[in-house]
């Protein structure tokens, strides 16, 4: 079932940067950057825009922008909103600090940290806990797309991950293939549909009229050159951008898919 099939009004896209672990104070001028050229295009700009800056910047950045209507997001957060943690942050920690969203379940998270579906469920409810909308990261790796798994590895994803009684509003869906964050590949185009078109129906049978509405990103290797037709794809509703967040010029190229 598409967007279409299933009469849901139109989807408003989001572009997200994620940062990762990278960015010092100075590089706030790059995220200001864009925020003041949001500013200027005004209602040209059809979508909402998102920077996930490291812990250490999002209060600063969440201070300092907003002009352009810029949105600020946490790359990952704990399951628990206190307690005995060193080094985690809470949902509720980054809420206070001026962020709307939240990054769970991407696939350095799962890959690096050992993160299971199970626990991504929970930090999507923890999400919900502190009023953060959760953008849920799934993706196959290289040796799974070879083995033809790829809808299995990312249906799966999706039933483990997602809790019930979720809307619109509070989770968007990112598919990353692994292979391609940071590789500079990409899927073909009907690869890219064919997933997001099993994402669609998923959703649309599990949350019914939510489902249809929920945003689906398509994150890996995006860039300028290629986001135009990227996000002209069927059920993509914007983008998870990596690197190319990083540099206001880069990422404002992206941006320029949504420019009325």
């Amino acid at each position: 079932m598409t967007e279409a099939d299933a009469g849901a009004t139109p989807i408003r896209p989001l572009v997200a940067g994620n940062w990762k672990m990278n960015g010092l104070k100075a590089a706030l001028s790059e995220a200001l950057a864009v925020d003041e050229a949001l500013a200027e295009a005004g209602a040209g700009v059809a979508a909402d825009v998102m920077i996930c800056p490291p812990a250490t910047m999002v209060m600063v950045l969440a201070e300092l922008s907003g002009m352009g209507g810029l949105k600020v997001g946490g790359q990952d957060c704990h399951i628990n909103a206190a307690g005995a943690h060193t080094g985690d942050v809470a949902a509720e920690m980054l809420a206070d600090a001026g962020a709307s969203a939240v990054i769970v379940g991407h696939s350095e998270r799962r890959a690096d940290h050992g993160e299971t579906d199970r626990i991504v469920h929970q930090k999507v409810l923890a999400a919900h806990r502190a009023g953060l909308t959760a953008i849920v990261c799934v993706g196959e790796t290289i040796g799974q797309r070879q083995a033809g798994l790829t809808l299995d590895v990312v249906a799966r994803q999706l039933a483990g991950s997602i809790p019930d009684n979720v809307t619109a509003e509070t989770v968007v869906v990112a598919y990353e293939p692994v292979w391609a964050i940071g590789t500079g590949l990409t899927p073909r185009p009907e690869d890219v549909a064919e997933v997001h078109l099993m994402i669609r129906e998923r959703l649309c049978a599990r949350f019914g009229a939510e489902g249809a509405g929920m945003r689906i990103l398509y994150g890996g290797s995006v860039k300028p050159s290629n986001a135009v037709e990227l996000m002209g794809i069927a059920n993509v509703n914007g983008a998870l951008v990596g690197g190319a967040s990083l540099s206001a010029k880069d990422f404002l190229g992206i941006i320029e898919a949504y420019r009325d």
